[in-house]
């Protein structure tokens, strides 16, 4: 290694140091030429972001805004990472799922895989995906001693398992060169079925296949401690978090009452989590994961490295729209990034037509590529924790660990894991956490690209194979797109029952500089409710007779006024009278009237449209108007 000598230069040497003061008055004096009167940290406070959980993001961070030491990757508290070493071994297991229940096809596209960069499998087994009897069908040519098989076979896990295992027999694989998981998970399928009588018995079971992996297996573990199902009922980062948690809490009781010793039990364990394009909160939670798991396994008695929690990042089906899917690579791809960074150990990206059913080869081609490019390319695997220092990162992991055991706690106190979902607890915080969430996705204050934001009417439907169907009973699962998809639906059956999508007027007044911004948000808004906006641009001349006529001849039954404040004084209510005149069952304008209201409802205008404003009940009510099922 070379060392450049000490020649006492610096960079920095002419210029005094800046202080966190100098910072906050250059932040005052901003805000006080947009409007606000903020002084010290209030005006931080301006400037802060309130995320779920309790958590503010802040528009600062520096050395001393205070979290946990981080320690070194590979030593307790695995903040940094499990493992320590870095350079081109380093990485992360690219895992493909594989879920089509034609056991043929599945070895086709699972080879294709094999050979194009994947390196381990995520197979469904049982009703919702091959065959129990078709599993080795599904891996012929497999070279099981090298590609890790994972499971997920639902209540069926057992008898999966022990297909697998009697596969690995059959092939001559030595037992300790067995990899993968087998995949037991009673507390996630009790989440999703709502069916509690049957887990102790699968907890048993499942009890069973970990002390003989324990015992013949050393590179195959038999559990699966599944965050998805919380997920996917719409839980935050935290919620996710302490339910992982209470879960491995709940197996670590289960295990050690069975005869596993604590590291053994806990050996037996793979955390599976979320990643969603939120890239922070994403490496935080998997970093806090860690963090909290070695406290848990250091109470426990867990020796050594077996107190790094063992995790695979799934990008996250909740974020997938079903409209403009292809949008869903860029967001598999913030995510994927998000659950390397956060130092996941393997990385499942689910393809971007996942929401629509089986996924053709194509896609499932874009999602192992999409982990080669980060790897290969980006050599993202190079790197130790590359968020690690970021005194932001580190401040957002310090407090999405707080919150996450704070819910643990809460958890514990209720019983343990199976007591706090047989009692409602788990259902009924996440059902509040969701609700508020949908109120946010609803005001479009959380876009979804292509969806509620810039949606495209006239896009071909992508097709695909329908899915195998999932358990259901237990925790909902829900979608970012869902309410907007709703609308859209009701949008599609009237094209396809009268050949037309219900359609609103867009009259804009004035010229394009006057009228360009509101129509355009006008357009945007109403597109996102499957209804066709009709330009029709017109000068202010005369402009409530043009208005009358030309909302006659767009065959909208609904329209909406577009353009400045100052046109809107000059001649809005002329045109609501016309447009009324004309026939328009309701009319909107887009903007705030401020102090003309009055005089505009005296008009006909029926409603304001304004960015924040709740743009699910607006499109709901026009379709109800204009009588589209």
């Amino acid at each position: 290694m070379t060392v450049l000598p000490d020649d006492g230069f610096s960079l920095a040497a002419e210029f005094p140091d800046a202080t966190h003061e100098q910072w906050q008055r250059l932040v005052e004096g901003v805000l006080r030429k947009s409007g606000k009167d903020a002084q010290g940290s209030a005006a931080e406070d301006a400037l802060s972001t309130a995320l779920e959980d309790g958590i503010t993001t802040r528009p600062l961070y520096t050395a001393g805004s205070g979290a946990a030491a981080p320690g070194l990757p590979g030593f307790a508290p695995y903040v940094r990472g499990g493992r320590a070493e870095g350079g081109v071994l380093s990485g992360w297991d690219v895992r493909q799922r594989h879920d089509r229940p034609d056991a043929a096809r599945t070895n086709e596209a699972v080879l294709a895989d094999l050979e194009s960069g994947v390196t381990s499998l995520w197979l469904t087994v049982g009703p919702a995906g091959v065959p129990v009897e078709a599993l080795g069908t599904a891996l012929d040519g497999v070279l099981l001693d090298l590609a890790p098989v994972v499971l997920d076979a639902g209540p069926g896990f057992e008898a999966a398992a022990q297909a697998l295992l009697a596969l690995y027999g059959e092939r001559g694989i030595a037992p300790e060169a067995a990899l993968g998981n087998l995949g037991a998970d009673p507390y996630g399928l009790a989440a999703r079925t709502g069916d509690h009588g049957a887990l102790a018995e699968g907890v048993a079971a499942a009890a069973g296949l970990a002390a003989r992996c324990a015992a013949r297996h050393p590179q195959l573990r038999a559990v699966t401690v599944d965050a998805l199902p919380y997920h996917e009922a719409g839980a935050s980062t935290a919620q996710e978090l302490g339910c992982a948690l209470a879960t491995g809490v709940a197996w670590l009781r289960e295990l050690t009452a069975a005869g596993l010793e604590p590291s053994a039990a806990a050996g037996q364990l793979e955390f599976r989590y979320a990643a969603t394009a939120d890239q922070f909160l994403t490496i935080a939670k998997l970093r806090a994961a860690r963090r909290l798991w070695s406290r848990v396994a250091e109470v426990s008695g867990v020796a050594g490295g077996g107190a790094a929690q063992r995790q695979h990042a799934v990008t996250s089906p909740v974020m997938m729209s079903r409209r403009d899917p292809w949008v869903n690579m860029l967001r598999t791809t913030v995510a994927s990034l998000a659950a390397g960074v956060g130092g996941a150990d393997a990385v499942t990206v689910l393809p971007f037509d996942h929401a629509l059913g089986l996924p053709d080869a194509f896609a499932r081609r874009i999602a192992r590529n999409t982990s080669t490019i980060l790897l290969e390319e980006s050599h993202l695997g190079r790197v130790v924790d590359p968020a690690g220092g970021s005194w932001y990162v580190e401040r957002l992991t310090e407090e999405v660990a707080r919150a996450g055991w704070a819910w643990f706690q809460e958890i514990e106190r209720a019983g343990g894991q199976a007591a706090a979902l047989r009692g409602g607890l788990v259902g009924e915080r996440i059902a509040a956490t969701w609700e508020a969430r949908s109120r946010r996705l609803a005001t479009r204050r959380e876009p979804v690209t292509g969806v509620s934001e810039f949606p495209l009417l006239s896009e071909a439907a992508v097709e695909r194979d329908p899915a195998p169907g999932r358990p259901a009973g237990g925790l909902p699962v829900v979608r970012r797109d869902e309410r907007f998809e709703e609308l859209r639906a009701r949008s599609d059956a009237h094209l396809a029952a009268t050949g037309a999508r219900p359609k609103v007027f867009l009259a804009a007044l004035g010229p394009a500089a006057a009228h360009t911004a509101r129509a355009t948000f006008a357009a945007n808004l109403f597109q996102a409710g499957g209804i066709e906006p009709v330009h029709g641009p017109m000068p202010m001349e005369a402009a409530a007779a043009a208005a009358g006529r030309a909302f006659a001849a767009s065959g909208a039954a609904v329209a909406c006024i577009c353009s400045s404040d100052a046109l809107y004084e000059e001649g809005a209510a002329g045109v609501a009278e016309a447009l009324k005149a004309a026939g328009a069952v309701r009319v909107f304008l887009a903007g705030r009237p401020g102090g003309l209201r009055e005089t505009y409802e005296k008009a006909g205008v029926d409603e304001f449209v304004v960015a924040g404003g709740d743009a699910v009940a607006v499109l709901g009510s026009v379709l109800d108007r204009i009588g589209v099922a």
